[in-house]
């Protein structure tokens, strides 16, 4: 059966894999972004912190991202991918070049792959917390915080970073407080809290509760005390989608102080020659901004390495 054959296949249609996408089809590339259509931040309603989008909802971002990718010769298309694996060919000493196999059997032809296929997020088992993620129940203090300026802001403790986040949030609101879940928190911890007018609350925490409206209005703690709360703010544990990656061979290594993570060079290189990764899936920290440089940046590095490629061929013919 033939397979339809691009020079680059971006798995992933977020801010990273749209952005390199731009890039390469600016450069007159055959690009293919396969999308399974979950953003990690399709949850939440409005993104902040993004110049001159600020306040905009992620999937109207992400839409106009398609158009433009599409309005200069991109595919896009909403597809899960189930591997991908490079051709047998190396005989060049090039890339080998990669057959991506969509979930349904269909299979495509990359002469280079980008991977920018986010993260989850494993929140804590406390129940009704789920519900409210993305809404009520948000991570970072930049993208959220000013929303909640002066209201009841709760924390909860996930893990070593949860004392920073706490001392973060003060900055916006003088009503915060720290629900450890029985944890122990540092002496030093404590003190620098308390300093700051940070409550600490020791007691197990039970739910998460929502008033008749169903937003979130507090945490119900195990003894039956209820705690009023405007917003609630965690780290929860980020899994990366890494399975393309790892099916390749793709490097990996403690990062992130979240177990391991693919390594890749500072234009997305990852350690299997033809192959880049951007976005969540390399950098659990990389908001909106921040993936899609990292996106820009992939795509100008493949562009770069296929134009190596062709100067190679050219030489030899």
């Amino acid at each position: 059966m033939q397979r339809e054959s691009w020079d680059v296949i971006i798995v992933g249609g977020g801010s990273a894999g749209l952005s390199a996408a731009l890039m390469l089809v600016r450069a007159r590339r055959r690009v293919l972004v396969l999308d399974g259509g979950a953003p990690r931040n399709g949850v939440a309603a409005h993104m902040h912190g993004v110049l001159g989008r600020d306040g905009w909802s992620p999937l109207e971002l992400l839409e106009l991202g398609r158009e433009e990718v599409a309005r200069y010769g991109g595919a896009v298309r909403t597809a899960d991918v189930a591997s991908a694996e490079s051709l047998d060919d190396t005989s060049s000493g090039d890339a080998p070049g990669f057959t991506v196999t969509l979930a349904t059997g269909e299979r495509l032809v990359a002469r280079r792959l980008l991977v920018a296929t986010g993260l989850r997020d494993e929140l804590p088992g406390l129940p009704g917390l789920a519900e409210h993620w993305g809404t009520g129940a948000v991570v970072c203090p930049y993208c959220d915080g000013w929303e909640v300026r002066d209201r009841r802001i709760g924390v909860l403790t996930t893990g070593p970073r949860s004392v920073h986040q706490v001392q973060l949030l003060r900055q916006w609101s003088p009503s915060v407080t720290f629900f450890t879940n029985g944890a122990p928190t540092a002496d030093e911890d404590v003190a620098a809290m308390l300093a700051r007018g940070i409550v600490i609350e020791p007691r197990a925490w039970a739910s998460v509760t929502a008033d008749e409206a169903g937003r979130l209005s507090g945490i119900r703690l195990a003894d039956g005390t209820a705690v009023a709360l405007d917003a609630i703010f965690l780290g929860p544990s980020p899994v990366p989608n890494d399975g393309l990656l790892t099916g390749l061979g793709a490097a990996t290594a403690p990062a992130f102080g979240d177990g391991d993570w693919v390594g890749i060079d500072p234009t997305g290189r990852t350690s299997v020659p033809g192959v880049w990764a951007a976005g969540n899936v390399v950098n659990p920290g990389a908001s909106v901004p921040i993936a899609a440089g990292a996106g820009n940046l992939a795509g100008a590095a493949i562009n770069a390495d296929l134009v190596e490629e062709e100067i190679r061929t050219a030489l030899a013919g």
